[in-house]
C-alpha cells in the first residue's frame, strides 16, 4: 500500500463515528454493542421492528450487568446507551453513516440483494461491510457496480468476548480498506487479523486439522468419541475436545462447512469430510441443541462414561523399551511395580514401547521384541496427566490387564486404544500442524496471524506453528511421513513449509526468505 493510502486508511479509522448494524440477532446484538462501547454511534436496523427494540433492550442490559460486575463505570455506560439509535427498516435514510456491517442470515443471495440495494442508498465513502462467516465476499461484492467498497469483517460468537476479527478483502476491494478495518477493529478494543477470502477464511480453515483428524479416528474404529476428546484435553492441553466442539457448534452446521471447505479446495484430501458426520446429520444427532450427538445430554448436561478402572491381576515385570525408559520405568517404579533394566525383556515381562509416527506393531517388529507381551504407550505429554495404550489384536489378553493395572497403579488416568498406524495425541497434532503450516505454505496468510487467529478464535493453548515448534518439526514430520507411508493417504502428505524449515532448522514461525526480499 502506497504511504498515501495508508495514511488515509488511518485517517478514516480514526474520523468514523457512526454505523449502522443491519440485522438485530445474536451477532448483531455483540456487534452493536462492542461498537457502542468503543465510542461509535450505532444505529440498529432490521426488517423486524420487534427484533430492533428486543436488541436494544437486550444490549441496554448487558451494560447494566457489565457496571455491576465493576467492569464498566455507570457513566460509560450510560453514554454507551445514548449512542445506541433504533432506526428500525435497513434502508432508513442514510445521513453521515461511516461504515454499514450486515449480520444477516448466511445466504448469499440475501446478502447479494442486500448490497445491492446499500450501494445505491450508502453515502459515497461508506464502507460495506459483511459479517459472513463462510461466503466468499467477493462473490458478495461480485454484484455491485462498485465492488471496491465490500469488505469482510468477521466477529466471533459473543463478539463482546471473542476478541478476534478477521479481516477479509474481497479481489476487488480497494487496497486501503483493509488497513482501515484494521485500524477500527483495534480501536474498539478487539485483535485483528488479516484473513484471506478463501473456504473457510482463516480460523475456520485451520480448525479442519482437529476435527476432521478426529472424525477419521472415529472412523477406523480406533476410540470412542469420549476416549479422542479426553486425549485431546489432557495430553493436547484443550479446553474442549473435538466430539465435544462438535456437538456444541451442532452438527448440522459444522458438516457442511467441512464438505464446503473441502470442496472449495477443490477435494483438497487434508480438509476431507467423513461419512460419520454426514450419516450423524441425516439422524439428527446434532448434539446439545438436540439432547443427543456424540454424547448424550439429560437436562443440558453431557452424560460421559466413567474412566477406566484398573483390573484385579497378578503384578508381572515390565520392561520399557527406547528413549523413555527412565522417564516412564521411573513412573512404574514409584508405583510399586517391578521394572526390569536389562538389554531385553524377560518370558514374562510386559513390555512397553511409545511409537512415534507408527503402530506398536510396527515398533516391535522392527526391534524384535515379542509381539504378543507388547503394548504402546503414547509419550505425548510426557506422561504427566493421561496414559494412552494402543492395543493389538496378537496381544495375550493377559498381559495387557497386568499392563493396565500397572499404569493405572502411577495414579494417572489411563485411556486404551486401537493400536493403528499413530497414537490419537500424536495423530491429532500432527493434523492440526500440518494445517497450519499449508495456510502459510500457500501464503494465505502471515505466520503470525495464522497463530493469532487459532489462539483467540478457536481456544487452542498455542497456534498451531508455534505448537509444531514447541513440539519439534522433526517429530511431527516424523509423524505425517510414518502415516502418509503406512496408510498410502495423501491427507497425511507433510507440508513444503514443513518440509523445508525442518530441513533447514528455520523455526516455523518465521516466513523466511522471498523472492520479493530480494527485490524491495
Amino acid at each position: 500500500m502506497a504511504e498515501g493510502a495508508a495514511d488515509g486508511a488511518g485517517h478514516w479509522a480514526r474520523d468514523v463515528r457512526t454505523v449502522r448494524v443491519i440485522g438485530a440477532g445474536v451477532m448483531g446484538r455483540g456487534i452493536a454493542q462492542l461498537a457502542a462501547a468503543g465510542g461509535l454511534t450505532v444505529e440498529i436496523a432490521d426488517v423486524r421492528a420487534e427484533a430492533v427494540r428486543d436488541a436494544v433492550v437486550h444490549i441496554r442490559g448487558m451494560f447494566d450487568k457489565l457496571v455491576a460486575k465493576g467492569r464498566m463505570t455507570a457513566d460509560d455506560a450510560a453514554a454507551a446507551k445514548e449512542r445506541l439509535q433504533p432506526v428500525g427498516e435497513p434502508m432508513t435514510p442514510f445521513q453521515e453513516c461511516d461504515l454499514v456491517i450486515e449480520a444477516v442470515r448466511e445466504d448469499i443471495e440475501t446478502k447479494r440483494e442486500l448490497f445491492s440495494t446499500l450501494e445505491k442508498v450508502c453515502p459515497e465513502h461508506t464502507i460495506l461491510v459483511t459479517n459472513t462467516s463462510s461466503l466468499p465476499v467477493t462473490s458478495i461484492a461480485a454484484v455491485l457496480n462498485d465492488p471496491s467498497r465490500v469488505a469482510g469483517l468477521h466477529f466471533f460468537n459473543p463478539v463482546p468476548l471473542m476478541r478476534l476479527v478477521e479481516v477479509i478483502p474481497g479481489a476487488r476491494t480497494a487496497e486501503w480498506i483493509p488497513d482501515a478495518l484494521t485500524d477500527l477493529v483495534r480501536r474498539l478494543g478487539h485483535e485483528p487479523v488479516l484473513a484471506p477470502d478463501a473456504p473457510g477464511f482463516l480460523v475456520n480453515h485451520a480448525g479442519r486439522g482437529l476435527t476432521t483428524e478426529a472424525l477419521q479416528i472415529l472412523s477406523e474404529g480406533v476410540a470412542e468419541p469420549v476416549d479422542i476428546d479426553r486425549i485431546a484435553r489432557d495430553v493436547l492441553g484443550l479446553k474442549m475436545g473435538p466430539c465435544e466442539l462438535l456437538d456444541l457448534t451442532g452438527l448440522d452446521v459444522s458438516h457442511p462447512v467441512m464438505e464446503s471447505i473441502w470442496t472449495g479446495f477443490y477435494t483438497e484430501p487434508r480438509f476431507r469430510p467423513s461419512r460419520i458426520g454426514r450419516a450423524r446429520v441425516e439422524a439428527g444427532l446434532y448434539g446439545r441443541k438436540t439432547g443427543e450427538g456424540f454424547y448424550k445430554y439429560v437436562d443440558g448436561a453431557k452424560q460421559e462414561p466413567p474412566e477406566v478402572t484398573a483390573p484385579d491381576v497378578e503384578a508381572r515385570p515390565v520392561w520399557v523399551h527406547g528413549d523413555v525408559r527412565e522417564e516412564l520405568g521411573a513412573l512404574l517404579s514409584t508405583s510399586g511395580a517391578e521394572v526390569e533394566s536389562g538389554e531385553r525383556p524377560s518370558s514374562r515381562a510386559v513390555v512397553l514401547v511409545a511409537p512415534l509416527g507408527r503402530s506398536t506393531v510396527e515398533t516391535a517388529l522392527a526391534e524384535d521384541l515379542p509381539v504378543e507381551r507388547t503394548l504402546g504407550v503414547d509419550p505425548f505429554g510426557g506422561f504427566f496427566t493421561r496414559l494412552t495404550v494402543a492395543v493389538h489384536p496378537g496381544l495375550d489378553k493377559e498381559t495387557g490387564r497386568a499392563c493396565l493395572a500397572a499404569l493405572a497403579a502411577t495414579g494417572r488416568a489411563v485411556t486404551v486404544v486401537r493400536d493403528v498406524h499413530a497414537p490419537v495425541a500424536q495423530r491429532l497434532l500432527a493434523a492440526i500442524v500440518n494445517v497450519g503450516c499449508g495456510i502459510a505454505e500457500q501464503r494465505l496468510a502471515l505466520p503470525e496471524d495464522i497463530d493469532t487467529a487459532v489462539r483467540l478464535g478457536l481456544g487452542y493453548p498455542r497456534g498451531p506453528l508455534e505448537w509444531g515448534e514447541h513440539a519439534g518439526a522433526d517429530r511431527v514430520l516424523a509423524i505425517l511421513r510414518g502415516l502418509h507411508a503406512s496408510t498410502g493417504d495423501p491427507r497425511y502428505r507433510p507440508s513444503a513449509w514443513l518440509t523445508e524449515r525442518a530441513a533447514l532448522g528455520l523455526p516455523l514461525t518465521h516466513a523466511g526468505t522471498s523472492p520479493a526480499d530480494l527485490t524491495a
